[in-house]
């Protein structure tokens, strides 16, 4: 939910963002929480967690995972977000489309449409233009890095933007089969991505502007275009 800036430049370099609802709900990632950062102490941080109901214990999977009072939990997702960020400068762009965001908590039940919606809103301010795809209407095997393969090939994909933290579990075999190469997709080390990789791209949004942060990933996706890698998807 309001995803880490790092998550949303890789979604922005990509042509594709493959949502992965078919996989098992963690509750200590970032499915169901986001971290904030105080603008004028960017080490005060806070969580902003929506309670959430696994019907199936551990095994119960992100599209299966239940809001437990999505009223109470809009609300506190406003009142937070405010309470951040509400004197920046952008903030009144932030607020009108976060409208499309919170309608969801009267639609639904389930964090992962809050999720993807509120991930939405962002890539929607820096005006991605690329296409979402989602895992559980796709053919593929069940092995993680076989699976992550098979994903990337539907879409004809000539690379794969992977993460530092997922290159260390992903087996290159299956995408090289496929002829997919596996590209590390690297962020720049510049202020703006200071707790890029654990606070929420909210605080970057309004504590540096939107359109400022919207160049910098501009810089970040030309990187990888310029590679002449067609259709990059993201799981």
């Amino acid at each position: 939910m309001l995803p880490r800036l790092t998550t949303l430049a890789k979604l922005f370099a990509a042509d594709y963002w493959i949502v992965l609802d078919d996989v098992q709900f963690t509750r200590r990632d970032y499915q169901h929480r986001a971290r904030l950062a105080s603008v004028s102490h960017p080490g005060r941080r806070q969580w902003l967690s929506i309670p959430t109901r696994l019907p199936r214990g551990r095994s119960t999977l992100i599209r299966d995972a239940v809001l437990i009072d999505p009223e109470r939990s809009r609300r506190r997702v406003m009142h937070m977000l405010a309470q951040h960020y509400g004197r920046c400068t952008d903030w009144p762009l932030l607020r009108r489309e976060l409208d499309s965001m919170l309608v969801q908590f009267g639609r639904t039940d389930k964090i992962a449409d809050v999720a993807e919606a509120s991930t939405r809103v962002l890539l929607n301010l820096l005006g991605w233009k690329g296409r979402i795809l989602y895992s559980s209407r796709l053919p593929a095997r069940s092995e993680r890095s076989q699976r992550l393969a098979d994903l990337a090939a539907v879409t004809r994909a000539r690379g794969y933007l992977c993460g530092t933290g997922g290159m260390r579990y992903l087996e290159a075999g299956p995408f090289a089969a496929r002829g997919i190469a596996v590209v590390t997709f690297r962020t720049q080390t510049t202020r703006l991505w200071e707790g890029g990789r654990d606070v929420s791209a909210v605080h970057p949004l309004m504590v540096y502007g939107i359109r400022a942060v919207t160049e910098e990933l501009r810089v970040v996706a030309a990187r990888y275009h310029a590679l002449r890698l067609a259709h990059w998807p993201v799981a």
